[in-house]
């Protein structure tokens, strides 16, 4: 993947998707293979030290799929930004860390009042762009949205998608899109890879690959015969 692209990450429920992506942030190690993140070749069989682990979170952020259990009920969104703020830039003075916070709040388009709520009086549409939000404070070379908009309803979903591209455009990272809804890889993504048991069996433009597919299992997801 190069900054500024999205990659569509596509296939049916159990065929490795977000398992990829959590090798991809250093939550899993692969069973073989090297995953390289920025340079950095994160080597089979081997789970990431807390040093490495620290400088992938500068690197790659992960949006999950549930915006419920995302974020801690009990902390407002200030105190989630700034902690986000804290594990990855070190401690700012009150002042300088509320004014990025509401600089978070402001890029995902909410407004810095937002700050002072808790998760319970936000929306899931709400909660998903704080979760944005909070993965920005890294200022990441590479966002995975993992299932991202699978929860949310289709107005929201087309809010969200919209937002993503345009924080693509504006902060040039790259972005690796994982779901099942193909609907989505021709509205948002620049290339789509079809992974089916644990392999990747299609990759290409995410127009080509929609259009004119080559692999059987692709076509199958396109005729709609897979469950999400």
């Amino acid at each position: 993947m190069r900054r500024g692209q999205i990659v569509a990450l596509a296939g049916e429920s159990g065929s490795g998707k977000t398992t990829l992506a959590r090798i991809a942030a250093g939550l899993e190690s692969a069973d073989r293979g090297t995953c390289v993140v920025g340079g950095v070749p994160l080597t089979a069989g081997r789970r990431p030290t807390t040093a490495e682990r620290r400088r992938l979170a500068s690197r790659v952020q992960i949006v999950f799929q549930d915006p419920y259990s995302s974020l801690n009920p009990l902390r407002d969104v200030g105190a989630t930004l700034r902690e986000a703020l804290t594990a990855t830039r070190g401690r700012l003075p009150r002042a300088e860390a509320d004014a990025e916070v509401a600089r978070l709040l402001d890029q995902v388009r909410l407004p810095a009042s937002y700050a002072r709520r808790r998760p319970a009086a936000l929306s899931g549409g709400e909660r998903q762009r704080v979760a944005v939000a909070r993965a920005l404070a890294a200022r990441p070379e590479l966002l995975i949205c993992d299932e991202a908009v699978a929860a949310l309803d289709v107005s929201v979903q087309a809010q969200l998608l919209s937002l993503l591209g345009q924080l693509r455009d504006s902060e040039g990272f790259a972005v690796l899109f994982i779901t099942h809804d193909l609907a989505v890889v021709r509205q948002l993504a620049d290339r789509a890879v079809v992974m089916h048991r644990g392999r990747v069996v299609e990759q290409g433009p995410a127009a080509r690959v929609l259009d004119r597919p080559e692999h059987p299992w692709t076509r199958r997801m396109l005729d709609g015969h897979l469950t999400p």
